[in-house]
């Protein structure tokens, strides 16, 4: 039985580092470009910024699947009741 050694918060597993993943590379660089532009500013300016670019917590995609599942049963709903009636 072998058994590994896992430090995880090292992100150690048998003595080898592990691979990022792709989102971990995204949120990553996410911060590091937050971060920069952070530098030299005061927290007043960082927070006006912060208020300014909030973004919808729901995504186009989702909102499309959405407007189809409530409205587009009520379009075919509508062409039943005209056409088969």
């Amino acid at each position: 039985m072998v058994r590994a050694i896992v430090l995880w918060g090292a992100g150690l597993v048998r003595g080898l580092w592990l691979a990022q993943t792709l989102e971990q590379r995204r949120r990553n660089a996410k911060f590091v470009k937050e971060q920069d532009a952070r530098r030299g500013k005061s927290e007043t300016d960082i927070k006006k910024r912060a208020k300014e670019s909030s973004k919808s917590p729901i995504s186009p995609f989702w909102l499309v699947i959405l407007a189809f599942i409530v409205f587009g049963g009520l379009v075919f709903e509508v062409i039943s009741r005209i056409f088969f009636r």
